[in-house]
C-alpha cells in the first residue's frame, strides 16, 4: 500500500484531476452508479469534494438485488448529499433474458446472465448522463483490473475513472478519510450479481492481489491462480483491437493543431 502521506497527496491530485476532466469538455457534472459498495461510495466522496454536491447524481440499479445494497446506496447519497435515482432493471433483465433464450437452442449461461446486468447498468447510466450533459464516473478498483474482475461493456465502462489505479486497500482509506460510513467500508466485497463475495466467487483475497501488484511476493499457489487471471484477462485492459488499413488519411495525419 501507498505510504499514508503520499497517499494524502494521490488523493488530492485525484480529486482536482475529476474536476480538470468535467471542466474539459464542459460537462455539467457526473453520474455515478451507486451499488452502496465502497467503491462508489468513495468515488462519490471524492466527485462532491472536486465539483460540489449539486453535481453528482448517484444511481441506484437493483436488479433482483440485495435490499440491503439499497438501503446502503441510500445512505451513502443521504451521507454526502447527492441527487439519488433509482432505476430498477428487474423487469427489463427479465424481457431480454426471455427474448434471447427464446432463439437460443441452449439457454443462457450463469455467467451470460450475470453479465447482461452490469451491461444494462452502463446503458442507464449513459442515458442519465447524456440526459443531463454529465459524464459517466467510474468506480472500479485497480485489484478488479489486474484479475479482469469486471464486465467489458458493463462496469468497465466510463468516461474516466479517479481510482483506477488505486488497490482496494487504498481505496478504503481513501473512502475512510472522505467521511464513507464504517458500515459501507466494513461490507464484504460484493458485487451483488452471483450471490457470494467478490473474494469468494475469485477463491482469491484482494489483500492477496495487492501484494502482487506492489511486491509480487505471495504464496505460489495463490501467484498462480492470479498470473492466470492477469493473463485471461489482458482482452479487458487492451485497447479495442482493429484492422489495419494502409491508406492516405487526411484527418489522422493532420491533427488539429496543423490545420490551418
Amino acid at each position: 500500500m501507498i505510504e499514508k502521506e503520499q497517499l494524502e497527496k494521490e488523493t488530492k491530485k485525484a480529486i482536482q484531476w475529476i474536476k480538470v476532466q468535467v471542466e474539459k469538455v464542459r460537462a455539467k457534472g457526473v453520474i455515478v452508479g451507486n451499488s452502496g459498495g465502497k467503491d462508489s461510495a468513495t468515488v462519490i466522496a471524492m466527485a462532491t469534494k472536486a465539483l460540489g454536491k449539486e453535481k453528482v447524481t448517484a444511481v441506484s440499479m437493483p436488479c433482483h438485488s440485495n435490499s440491503n445494497d439499497f438501503e446502503d446506496a441510500k445512505l451513502v447519497a443521504k451521507t454526502f448529499g447527492v441527487e439519488f435515482l433509482t432505476v430498477d432493471l428487474s423487469d427489463g433483465y427479465d424481457k431480454i433474458e426471455k427474448e434471447i433464450n427464446s432463439q437460443l437452442e441452449k439457454k443462457l449461461s450463469t455467467e451470460a446472465k450475470i453479465n447482461i446486468k452490469p451491461r444494462l447498468r452502463m446503458t442507464t447510466l449513459y442515458a442519465i448522463a447524456q440526459t443531463k450533459g454529465c459524464l459517466v464516473i467510474g468506480t472500479g478498483n485497480l485489484c478488479e483490473a489486474m484479475v479482469g474482475y469486471t464486465t467489458k461493456w458493463g462496469d468497465s465502462s466510463y468516461d474516466f475513472n479517479p481510482i483506477a489505479n488505486f488497490t482496494v486497500e487504498e481505496v478504503l482509506a481513501i473512502g475512510k478519510s472522505l467521511g464513507v460510513p464504517e458500515k459501507i467500508l466494513q461490507k464484504s466485497p460484493n458485487d451483488g450479481l452471483g450471490g457470494q463475495t467478490d473474494e469468494e466467487k475469485m477463491g482469491i483475497k484482494y489483500s492477496q492481489i495487492a501484494q502482487m501488484i506492489e511486491t509480487g511476493d505471495t504464496d505460489e499457489e495463490v501467484k498462480q491462480k492470479i498470473l492466470e487471471r492477469f493473463q485471461s484477462s489482458q482482452h479487458k485492459r487492451d485497447p479495442i483491437p482493429t484492422y489495419k488499413v494502409e491508406r492516405k488519411n487526411f484527418l489522422i495525419n493532420n491533427r488539429k493543431e496543423n490545420l490551418k
